[in-house]
């Protein structure tokens, strides 16, 4: 049965751009469906400005092996949510328990959103996890639980999947938690090398993409050296207020000991050094830090460092807190 027909008017009331596909509310698999959670995938299918849901279809329909609807929504490349199903959907499979979900019939027992991004080469949108920050948000407030019912498929699936790529679902939970307790983690965004206009440095950064952990297609890279010559990160920040800068770089053993990542903040300069050799291919908070409004360059790696090793410019992350 359509268990959830109040989606549409709880996704709408929280912000959430949705459409709906058809009679989404009588779409539905047969079986048990009393959602405690909700589950963020992505589609493996790379979308873009032109083709902003090319996995739709899929996700209504099914595949040969499995039968859709394939999720409850489909959040497409410009975070617009299109809602597919108001009850059971085959987008979880058995969940071996994560966090406060217990082991069982993951399609019973959460709602599923497919993100469309391939999650190899491609990552989230900005626009993609703003509305899906809400929306988890909003629902979860709807079915009385906190954002620790937030969870990732990689998280609850038995076999082995990877999805969502290019996300730490910690920083996901607590951008969901600042949502429901009224606070920001609305506004979000990412500059990454490749990201036109927003990003700049000299000749003398190389380009890379000798390693999988680097976010999006490559990286750069250049000796340390002591001389003023960072890569400057270009954000467009809303309101002045405190946010959190996340940085994303590959790391390796030949990489910088002491990368310095600048910030420039309302008081000025503020520099943090991180480890380039550990922890990367993932998400990693350097600190909150209170920016002033305005489009201009406030985060820059620099290559001015006493640390050995390669220094890496991959990608930065901005959420206001």
């Amino acid at each position: 049965m359509p268990n959830v027909p109040w989606l549409l008017d709880v996704l709408r009331g929280a912000g959430v751009t949705c459409v709906t596909e058809g009679d989404w509310v009588n779409r539905y698999r047969p079986g048990s469906f009393d959602p405690i959670g909700v589950l963020w995938h992505h589609t493996a299918a790379t979308s873009s400005a032109s083709n902003p849901h090319p996995a739709l279809n899929v996700c209504i329909n099914g595949r040969p092996d499995l039968t859709g609807p394939l999720c409850q929504a489909l959040v497409d490349y410009n975070g617009v949510f299109h809602l597919i199903s108001a009850g059971r959907a085959n987008h979880a499979g058995a969940s071996r328990g994560s966090g406060p979900i217990p082991a069982g019939d993951g399609n019973t027992l959460m709602i599923g959103w497919e993100i469309d991004y391939n999650g190899v080469n491609q990552q989230m949108t900005s626009a993609q996890y703003n509305a899906s920050i809400a929306a988890t948000a909003a629902v979860l407030t709807r079915l009385g639980r906190n954002s620790t019912y937030a969870r990732g498929h990689r998280e609850t699936s038995t076999t082995g999947k990877i999805d969502p790529s290019f996300i730490d679902l910690d920083v996901m939970r607590a951008d969901v938690a600042a949502r429901m307790s009224g606070g920001g983690g609305t506004w979000s965004s990412i500059v990454d090398n490749t990201t036109s206009g927003r990003f700049t440095a000299s000749a003398n950064w190389g380009t890379s993409s000798y390693s999988t952990q680097r976010y999006g297609t490559d990286y750069r890279f250049a000796d340390p050296v002591a001389a003023s010559d960072p890569a400057w990160y270009k954000f467009a920040v809303p309101t002045a207020g405190a946010y959190r800068v996340d940085v994303w770089y590959a790391a390796n053993a030949g990489y910088n000991s002491a990368a310095p990542y600048i910030v420039a903040t309302t008081s000025g300069n503020q520099t943090v050094n991180v480890d380039q050799r550990t922890g990367g291919g993932a998400w990693r908070s350097i600190g909150t830090f209170n920016l002033p409004a305005g489009d201009a360059n406030r985060v820059a790696v620099s290559r001015w460092t006493n640390g050995t090793g390669l220094v890496i410019a991959d990608a930065v992350r901005l959420t206001r807190l």
